[in-house]
């Protein structure tokens, strides 16, 4: 093995691994590397790629711990020194926390980063050789010694100096810090890295090459003219040195993974989960697509065999990839996943990877990305020429003759989605800083929807556009049709997870939507079949075709794949271009072996369910124990053994459907809200969401054991709700609506009075024994104020929620005295939550009061824009509706 690629780490005396870590189990730099006494060295937060890249070198970001001590220790410590706070940065790779001041002392203790490449040495390069661990001090340690078992006593220590583990920054091993756990002899030996070696792309596989010895000899004139010759010659990427080469050592049961990041997508998530990907994995196979794409990276990996990349962003970032590893033409092309992290992200939706990232746990993701099915994805190509048939007067000053792909993954469309698309766009561009939330951004598109539906700039599509589809000319058709928006389908899924061509089974005259069949499904919708799109509904089926070819008779707004422009006068023609390959997220493991003993599934199973709210869920998801405690007993579910989520949902939401005293509901007196989702209790270190659309993928037994925990996001927390007795059963009954009793035959309804004092004193539990002892919920006081008029006034969730559920429909668009509906009021205090709820249930967004103000003027005067903006979209979608009632009459 050659000793200058391995550098020999020193022994070490007993007494190092049990005192305060300042003498470190880091090995030092080859003696050949760059020089260990630089003057001053740049803190890093990327990779160094170029050939002054130093060995060991950490990645540094800023971070608030302030509990953790300096990695240094006091002895070196300059903020101990000044006595003074300072600001603190961690590495992401090694996952030490140091004052920045401090970060030239690591080189006196001798302490560098996990090395993510080899030196090259007068030895033959090929020689095989092997990993080390990167031994780390840690004053807080997740899990268990891996010698004796025992967890780490962490207790009151989060202030402590005492080294309380070794853990290694690859493996993620860890041991206690003595000698009779923590063996000398570990220090040299092989490192296996971890669970997910096999995506892992080992550091001795990355070779930093030296400069050819001839350049640097050469004088800078001889360099430039030589330069300048050899350019004329070859291309851009020809002849240039490259300070590292890659030099793989195939092995079939590796996978290496490239992990591309796109940190601006979905609100700035990748940039924070770039990190992650830094320490589980080797530094030098994460990059960050805004230090300049992948195409040096894919370039570089190229002969790697087993290849896979995970790409991190919204459909357009896949789609950016694709197109690189298109001109790059590797051979075989290495197969992609997804991290969705956009908006969008229908394609991450068809291929199983869910409508975008929340908190799933890293670790999970690798494993999914290696255990996926590699699949094939059509890619259509778009051909553009003028129309020589449009005279000068068709011609538009703002439009162009080139769309902004040539290609697409997803869909090409024209019509009203694409020119909504372009005001968005536009107006970005104009403006950027109004268009930093998710939320305002939908609100704009809402806007310019509307206002495109009321100018009916795309009501006429139909005559200026001739489309010819594998030679039948559907013309005729469409302008019988008469859509506003025709869409070229190549995968299931659109505008955010709709499903355009319809569900499965709903399209008997036609072949079932495949992504990977050559077929393009043609759609074409009119507003109606739009605005049913959202609720389930789907577009008129036109046909499914090989071949395209597209005339447009004047400037049309499209879009592909999301990216807008106004398209002058064209014949467009569409066909087949090639096949990506890509990763789709699988089930991790079959129905019979769900169980770590081989045992047999059982025909059913028994599980409690409990609901966590999201305060104790962002407060507690890193402590189990304390997540679970604050979790509230919903009931019990009997399910087949090998059920997955899917399956189970239906289960759970059947609870709350039971009769009453049956025991099922909830002990909080709350129905659940449509927006719960699943809570993986059991595979990793913490709890974590399960995205809906991937609830098919995962087992009842993969999340749970005797319980399943669910998150509730409109359920109160711990904090906000009473304290409730412990339930003693399994099948708990709630302690606000106790068994109804039979009323003798004289008794008495409840008085009105005591219903709106209830309402008042936003007591739930009281209002809602009164109901069931016969109390009128539709009961006004003496200013014609209903109950739901005093719920929404003392800004009760719990009481609104309940009303709505029982009391008559009319109860929403009553009018107390001032003429307000109790929509206009919860406009007015500003209470988004409950004004969702009240205008989810029916209520009329049209109706004025005595002022003539409408609930979104109401919360426009409160200066409440955004709720304003929601109020005005739905307002939008009702006046909608209702003039496809009339029409339809």
């Amino acid at each position: 093995m050659c000793h200058r690629s391995q550098p020999r780490p020193p022994r070490h005396s007993r007494k190092a691994i049990t005192k305060s870590g300042l003498q470190h189990l880091a090995p030092p730099p080859p003696a050949h590397g760059a020089p260990c006494s630089e003057p001053e060295r740049q803190i890093r937060s990327t990779v160094d790629w170029s050939e002054s890249a130093t060995y060991g070198e950490h990645i540094w970001f800023e971070t608030n711990v302030s509990g953790d001590f300096c990695y240094v220790g006091e002895q070196y410590c300059v903020a101990k020194m000044l006595q003074k706070s300072v600001p603190r940065r961690k590495c992401a790779a090694c996952k030490i926390v140091v004052h920045t001041p401090c970060i030239e002392q690591l080189e006196k203790i001798n302490f560098r980063c996990k090395p993510s490449f080899r030196e090259s040495g007068s030895r033959n390069v090929r020689e095989p050789t092997f990993v080390r661990h990167h031994w780390v001090h840690r004053r807080r340690q997740d899990g268990k010694c891996r010698h004796c078992g025992k967890g780490f006593q962490q207790k009151f220590t989060f202030h402590s100096k005492e080294i309380v583990a070794i853990s290694c920054s690859w493996c993620k091993q860890a041991y206690h810090s003595k000698v009779s756990c923590f063996m000398l002899q570990r220090i040299e030996e092989p490192c296996s890295l971890g669970v997910h070696a096999a995506v892992v792309i080992p550091p001795t596989w990355i070779l930093r090459a030296r400069r050819p010895q001839n350049t640097l000899k050469a004088s800078k004139k001889k360099k430039r003219a030589s330069f300048k010759r050899k350019s004329s010659k070859k291309g851009p990427e020809e002849g240039r040195w490259k300070p590292f080469i890659i030099r793989p050592t195939p092995s079939p049961l590796m996978k290496p993974l490239l992990v591309f990041v796109n940190p601006k997508s979905g609100g700035n998530q990748g940039a924070k989960i770039i990190q992650s990907f830094l320490w589980y994995l080797n530094p030098r196979q994460v990059f960050d697509l805004s230090q300049g794409g992948p195409k040096e990276a894919l370039e570089m990996y190229r002969k790697v065999h087993n290849l896979r990349i995970l790409a991190c962003g919204g459909d357009g970032t896949v789609g950016w990839i694709l197109s690189t590893l298109d001109q790059l033409r590797l051979k075989p092309p290495p197969p992609v996943a997804i991290l969705p992290l956009g908006t969008g992200n229908d394609l991450a939706r068809t291929l199983n990877w869910g409508g975008g990232y929340t908190d799933e746990p890293v670790s999970k993701i690798l494993s999914h990305v290696e255990e996926g099915n590699v699949v094939q994805l059509d890619r259509w190509d778009l051909r553009v020429e003028p129309n020589p048939e449009a005279g000068p007067e068709e011609r538009d000053e703002g439009a162009t003759d080139r769309l902004p792909l040539d290609v697409f993954n997803n869909y090409f469309s024209l019509g009203f989605d694409a020119h909504v698309t372009l005001e968005f766009h536009e107006s970005r561009e104009a403006n950027p800083e109004k268009f930093n939330s998710r939320f305002r951004n939908k609100m704009f598109y809402a806007g310019t929807a509307f206002s495109d539906f009321l100018m009916g700039s795309s009501k006429d599509l139909a005559k200026h556009i001739r489309v010819v589809c594998d030679g039948t000319d559907l013309t005729p058709k469409i302008q019988d049709l008469k859509p506003q928006c025709v869409v070229f389908l190549n995968i299931p899924r659109y505008c955010a997870g709709t499903m355009p061509w319809g569900h499965p089974g709903e399209h008997h005259d036609f072949e079932p939507q495949r992504h990977d069949d050559g077929y393009l499904e043609v759609i074409g919708f009119t507003m109606t079949s739009l605005a049913a799109l959202q609720v389930g509904g789907h577009g008129e089926r036109l046909t499914q075709c090989r071949e395209v070819v597209l005339t447009t008779s004047k400037a049309i707004p499209v879009q592909v794949d999301g990216e807008p422009c106004k398209l002058t006068a064209s014949r467009i023609r569409i066909a087949l271009r090639n096949q990506a390959t890509m990763v789709q997220k699988a089930k991790r493991r079959s129905a019979t072996t769900l169980h770590s003993d081989q045992q047999p599934v059982p025909e059913q199973l028994r599980v409690q369910v409990s609901r966590v709210s999201m305060h104790d869920y962002e407060a507690l998801h890193y402590d189990k124990e304390q997540l679970k405690e604050a979790s509230v007993p919903l009931g019990t579910v009997v399910v087949p053994g090998d059920s997955d989520l899917e399956l189970c949902r239906a289960h759970i939401e059947r609870l709350q459907q039971e009769p009453e005293g049956a025991g099922a509901q909830s002990p909080t007196c709350q129905k659940l809200s449509p927006k719960w989702c699943f809570l993986d209790a059991t595979t990793a270190s913490r709890f974590y969401r399960i995205d809906r659309a991937q609830e098919h993928l995962n087992y009842v037994t993969e999340i749970a054991q005797d319980e399943i925990y669910i998150l509730d996001p409109e359920l109160l927390g711990a904090s906000a709700r009473p304290d409730l007795p412990t339930p003693t059963s399994p099948l708990p009954t709630s302690p606000c609506s106790p068994t109804p009793r039979s009323l003798p035959g004289d008794a008495v309804p409840p008085k009105g009075e005591e219903l709106v004092e209830a309402a008042k004193r936003n007591d739930f539990c009281k209002l809602q024994e009164l109901h069931r002892a016969g109390g009128n919920l539709m009961h006004r006081d003496g200013q014609s104020r209903t109950l739901l008029h005093h719920a929404v006034s003392t800004g009760s969730k719990e009481v609104v929620r309940y009303l709505l559920d029982h009391a008559p429909q009319e109860i929403l668009d009553a009018v107390e005295e001032n003429g307000e509906t109790c929509l206009h009021q919860a406009a007015a205090l500003g209470q988004r939550t409950i004004c969702h709820y009240i205008v989810e249930a029916g209520a009329s967004l049209m109706k004025t009061d005595q002022q003539g103000d409408t609930p979104r003027q109401r919360a426009e005067k409160a200066q409440d824009t955004e709720l304003a903006a929601y109020l005005e979209n739905r307002q939008h979608y009702q006046m909608i509706q209702r003039e496809d009632q009339e029409t339809a009459v």
